[in-house]
């Protein structure tokens, strides 16, 4: 069975990927996937490996932990976040539902 990606690109790529392995009920890993200085934009891989309780409550975290980091309050900003389910379906969470995360989580 194939892990769940998720890419994160934006200037604090690093820190809100840290946060959101950080996320109860995910387990994961990830690493830098490359950077470019003269935009400042890094770009985060990772992969979820587990998933332990509700995907429902997993997925309303995700998109609260996205919509933070967007909205950059806390002074740390990300431009985008994809998530790729197991079978390859690709999910931007821009403009993504909870249900739209919990299908993706659910493949």
């Amino acid at each position: 069975m194939a892990d769940i990606q998720i890419s994160v690109e934006g200037q604090d790529a690093v820190a809100a990927t840290e946060e959101f392995f950080a996320i109860s009920g995910l387990s994961g890993n990830w690493e830098t996937a490359g950077d470019d200085e003269k935009e400042g934009v890094l770009v985060t891989i990772g992969a979820i490996v587990g998933i332990v309780g509700g995907t429902v409550a997993i997925a309303e975290q995700i998109r609260k932990w996205y919509q933070e980091y967007k909205k950059g309050e806390s002074g740390k900003k990300i431009e985008k976040v994809l998530l790729v389910g197991r079978h390859g379906r690709r999910l931007l969470l821009e403009n993504a539902t909870i249900d739209q995360i919990k299908q993706i989580l659910d493949e």
